[in-house]
């Protein structure tokens, strides 16, 4: 059985929107200001997963990584480029734009219900994808980039608050990597 994995990059006020600056917001880039190895590899610890997992993306954030990691040739880099990738959207997906990519039939929770029934699926960025997932009940673990910034405004991971179990934490250069788990979360 898998599991329902976000991933994000998140400021200690809980800021998950526009941490490299290509939104435009007048606070994005907050990750990016520890330089790009604060960002480079594989900083959430998915190993594995990348190979035997699929990732699930939302269509904006996916059209930007398909901008990105194609042309990348590092060894993680290599990984992502590889690893099975979904998108949801209304309209189609280009696999030639971004290796290993295909669109979700149906609804968004039917599809997780049923993939993560044999693989691990992870979503990363993808905002309004994580608040639908998050309404539905549908994640079981975070793996959140803490940096060390505080940007006052800006899209929340958890607008409404949220009560997880911690289950490992560990110093990722300059940012802080701490893995929450939703299972049992209200006994803590």
């Amino acid at each position: 059985m898998g599991r329902l994995i976000v991933v994000q990059f998140i400021t200690l006020d809980g800021v998950v929107e526009d941490p490299d600056g290509s939104d435009g917001t007048a606070f994005g880039g907050w990750a990016m200001r520890y330089g790009p190895q604060a960002v480079a590899g594989d900083k959430f610890r998915l190993g594995p997963i990348l190979e035997h997992g699929i990732l699930l993306f939302g269509r904006r954030t996916w059209q930007h990584f398909s901008t990105l990691w194609p042309a990348r040739s590092d060894p993680f880099s290599q990984k992502m480029n590889a690893a099975a990738k979904v998108v949801v959207t209304h309209g189609g997906v280009d696999a030639g734009e971004w290796a290993n990519s295909s669109r979700i039939p149906g609804s968004l929770a039917t599809w997780v219900h049923d993939a993560s029934q044999t693989h691990d699926v992870v979503v990363i960025g993808s905002g309004s994808i994580v608040a639908q997932l998050q309404a539905a009940g549908l994640v079981d673990e975070y793996r959140l980039l803490t940096f060390p910034t505080a940007v006052g405004t800006g899209r929340r991971l958890y607008p409404d608050g949220v009560q997880l179990r911690l289950t490992a934490a560990e110093r990722v250069g300059p940012a802080t990597l701490t893995m929450y788990s939703t299972e049992d979360a209200a006994a803590v």
